[in-house]
């Protein structure tokens, strides 16, 4: 991994971020501390990549707190970026379903703190814990309700209307309670990639949207000026 350890982290509070997780949640207190000394939780600095596309698939990692991207490179070298993960999130889930390499990359957007737990602990625990086995399958679905989600976007919606969702989307998740989507890190075209778009499109798109005064923009920070509007521009 290259990231940085950082100060020691008090025990307990290791504890206590890797039990908000809904994956870990279901070990209960017990379980938790046995993930804990089989794993291994590090600090990065915002801009690092935790993991590299076509890494060897030896782990599940967790988000206890930070913001990364999830980036696809494709053969000619162009990046594109397919998702946003935040504290409570896990990724890595598909390599180890089938011992693959790593589909994407997974660079941080923030300063970002990761739990990793090794594959052959996290199979263990799920004959410790048959709970931990459900949980996981639901995680699945979620991930794969979620595709089905954005497949049907780009059928049904317009770009303008997939903006919208995504700002919606970006801001309950990610940004801030005043309905304030502050990604430092996260471009245009990142946006662009998110949404099946170019990013001169997305960028007239911004602009209409702040025309119509349902969001302002200052750098990179993205105000929602009017939610409901913008809930019904992305058919929700």
């Amino acid at each position: 991994m290259n990231g940085f350890s950082g100060p020691p982290q008090d025990g307990q509070q290791l504890a206590a971020a890797l039990a908000e997780i809904p994956l870990f949640r279901v070990l209960g207190e017990d379980g938790v501390r046995s993930a804990l000394r089989a794993g291994l939780a590090r600090r990065y600095r915002s801009g690092q990549i935790i993991f590299h596309q076509g890494d060897p698939g030896e782990s599940l990692y967790a988000m206890l707190d930070g913001l990364v991207k999830v980036v696809f490179t494709t053969e000619h070298g162009d990046e594109i970026v397919l998702n946003m993960l935040s504290r409570g999130d896990t990724f890595g889930e598909m390599a180890l379903l089938d011992g693959s390499p790593r589909s994407a990359s997974i660079v941080t957007v923030r300063p970002s703190w990761v739990f990793a737990l090794p594959r052959a602990r996290l199979l263990e625990l799920m004959r410790e814990h048959p709970a931990l086995a459900d949980e996981f399958l639901h995680l699945l679905g979620h991930l794969v309700r979620r595709l089905t989600g954005q497949a049907a976007d780009l059928a049904f919606l317009d770009l303008g209307g997939r903006l919208a969702k995504l700002l919606l989307e970006l801001a309950g998740k990610h940004g801030r309670a005043d309905a304030v989507v502050d990604l430092p890190g996260l471009t245009q075209s990142d946006l662009a990639a998110l949404i099946g778009a170019t990013r001169p499109a997305v960028n007239r798109a911004l602009q209409s949207l702040v025309s119509r005064g349902l969001i302002a923009i200052e750098g990179r920070t993205i105000t929602l000026l009017d939610v409901a509007a913008l809930r019904r521009r992305g058919g929700l």
